[in-house]
């Protein structure tokens, strides 16, 4: 395998990486975002106020976007089984 497939192979890993992982970290800052905002507001600093809506919400958003996940992952895995078999 030549230097450039490998680099290929690795932006492509990082790609599905950001992919699979952004939609729950998206839901996460957006939550967290907004809990700062209303504590700052209202000056309620409560430790389980910012946690459990977070983590409720992420919990939803991977029981959600499980299948999306699983299936870009199988599909980025499937890929470079193929590209190894290929070789070989």
């Amino acid at each position: 395998m030549e230097f450039d497939a490998n680099i290929e192979h690795l932006r492509l890993a990082f790609w599905n990486v950001v992919i699979a992982a952004g939609p729950i970290l998206g839901i996460a800052l957006a939550i967290g975002l907004f809990i700062g905002i209303v504590q700052a507001a209202t000056s309620i600093n409560e430790m389980t106020l910012s946690f459990v809506p977070k983590l409720v919400f992420v919990l939803g958003g991977f029981a959600l976007l499980s299948s999306f996940m699983l299936t870009s992952l199988s599909n980025y895995f499937a890929f470079i089984f193929d590209s190894i078999s290929a070789l070989g």
